[in-house]
C-alpha cells in the first residue's frame, strides 16, 4: 500500500453517551465506535476531524501511527492529580511534546516524525492496550514515561553531560514502558542503562503508605473519603504520589553522560556477546563438517579402488553435476593419500585422469581451480 494511517481513541473515565457517540458517526461512517473506543484506518484520505478535540471533548487514551514512519501517543488525565509543573522539566529539551490544559483535564500530546522502527510493519492493532497502563501508571505518580521522553534529548545529543537525570532510574521496567521505548524509537541500550537503578517504587510498602495517611489533616482525610463515597477514582493514585515524591527526593542521580557512556559500554558487550555466539556456532559447524568429513573418507577408504572407476563415472557423465562429483572425490582422496602416505600413486592416477580427459574444457578448468599446496597438489 502506498499509504496508511491507523486512528484509535479510548476514553476510561467515562464512556461516551449516545450523544457522543453518534457525534462521532456524523465524523465518521466507517470507524468502529463503542461505548468506550473509536478505531480507524487509512489507505487514503484521512480523518474528517481534529484528534485534539476529540481527547479534548471525549476520550483519555489516543494513538495514531503512519507507515510514514509517524507515531503519537496522547493522553488526558486530571490536572487536580498530574501536575504540569511536574512533567515541565522532562520535557525542556523536546520540541515534539506537546501539554495543555482543557477544562479540569492536563492533556499531553507526545507526536514524533521519522521514527526508527524495525523492518516488521505493524499495523496498529492492539497497540494502545499495550500502552493503556502508561495513563494509569502517570496517574499513581510514576513519572518514568517522562523519564523516557528526556532519555530521547539525551540520545539525541540536546542534554549536557553534566545535567543529572530527572529520575533515579526508572527499574523496574514494565511491558507498557517497554512498548513505549519501542514505539518511539528509543535506543534500547539507554533504556537498559536506565533501568538499572529503580525509579519507581511500584512494591510500595503498607507502612510508607500509612505513614503518609498519618501525616494527612483530619479534615483533608474528610474530603477524600467523601471523593471516594462520590466515584472518585483517583484518590489511591493522590496519596500514592505523595509516597513517591518522598522517597524520590533523598535518592540518588546520574548525569546525562554516565547514562551515554553505560549505554555505549552494554551495546559493546552486546556486540562482543554476538561476536562470541557467532564463533561458537562457526566452531560448532566446523565441527559437525569435521565430524562429517571424517565419516566420509572412512567410507571412501572402505571402497578402495573402486572410487577410482566412480570418478571416471561421474566424469563421462560430462555435465556440471558430474564433474563436480568427481572433483569431490578427488579432493576427499587426496586427503586420504597425504594421511596414509599414499601421495604418489594419487598423483600418478590424477595425471593419468587429466590426460584422458584433457579435451573436457569443463572439467579441466574446475581441476584447475581446485586449491594447490605448496608441491602443486591438488588439496
Amino acid at each position: 500500500m502506498s499509504e496508511y494511517q491507523y486512528y484509535e481513541f479510548e476514553a476510561i473515565d467515562r464512556p461516551l453517551d449516545r450523544a457522543a457517540q453518534d457525534a462521532l458517526r456524523s465524523i465518521s461512517s466507517r470507524a468502529r465506535i463503542t461505548a468506550t473506543s473509536f478505531t480507524n484506518h487509512y489507505e487514503w484520505g484521512d480523518l474528517k476531524g481534529d484528534p485534539r478535540k476529540f481527547m479534548e471533548r471525549w476520550f483519555d487514551l489516543h494513538l495514531y501511527l503512519a507507515n510514514w514512519s509517524t507515531r503519537r501517543l496522547m493522553l488526558r488525565v486530571p490536572k487536580r492529580v498530574v501536575n504540569q509543573a511536574d512533567i515541565d522539566p522532562f520535557l525542556r529539551e523536546i520540541d515534539w511534546v506537546e501539554a495543555w490544559t482543557s477544562g479540569d483535564n492536563l492533556i499531553i500530546d507526545i507526536c514524533r516524525d521519522e521514527v526508527e522502527v524495525d523492518d516488521d510493519w505493524h499495523d496498529g492493532s492492539g497497540q494502545l492496550a499495550a500502552l493503556a497502563p502508561l495513563r494509569a501508571d502517570v496517574l499513581s505518580g510514576d513519572l518514568r514515561l517522562f523519564y523516557l521522553l528526556w532519555l530521547t534529548a539525551v540520545q539525541d545529543e540536546f542534554v549536557p553531560e553534566d545535567e543529572l537525570e530527572p529520575l533515579p532510574g526508572i527499574a523496574p521496567l514494565t511491558g507498557a514502558l517497554e512498548g513505549f521505548a519501542e514505539f518511539f524509537g528509543i535506543d534500547p541500550d539507554l533504556v537498559e542503562a536506565a533501568a538499572e537503578l529503580g525509579g519507581d517504587d511500584a512494591a510500595m510498602s503498607q507502612n510508607e503508605l500509612r505513614k503518609a495517611i498519618a501525616a494527612i489533616s483530619a479534615r483533608e482525610k474528610d474530603d477524600l473519603l467523601l471523593r471516594v463515597v462520590d466515584g472518585d477514582t483517583h484518590v489511591a493514585a493522590e496519596l500514592r504520589t505523595r509516597v513517591r515524591k518522598k522517597n524520590l527526593a533523598s535518592a540518588a542521580h546520574r548525569t546525562a553522560g554516565m547514562l551515554r557512556v553505560r549505554a555505549k559500554e552494554i551495546a559493546e558487550a552486546r556486540e562482543r556477546a554476538k561476536a562470541e555466539r557467532r564463533e561458537a556456532e562457526q566452531r560448532r559447524q566446523a565441527a559437525e563438517a569435521e565430524k562429517a568429513r571424517r565419516a566420509r573418507l572412512g567410507m571412501l577408504k572402505q571402497r578402495g579402488v573402486r572410487v577410482w572407476r566412480e570418478i571416471e563415472q561421474e566424469i563421462e557423465r560430462r555435465n556440471p553435476s558430474g564433474y563436480d562429483n568427481a572433483i569431490s572425490l578427488l579432493s576427499d582422496l587426496q586427503v586420504l593419500a597425504e594421511e596414509e602416505g599414499n601421495q604418489d600413486d594419487f598423483d600418478r592416477r590424477l595425471s593419468s585422469i587429466r590426460e584422458r580427459h584433457e579435451k573436457k574444457g569443463k572439467f579441466i578448468e574446475r581441476l584447475s581451480k581446485l586449491g594447490r599446496d605448496g608441491d602443486g597438489r591438488i588439496v
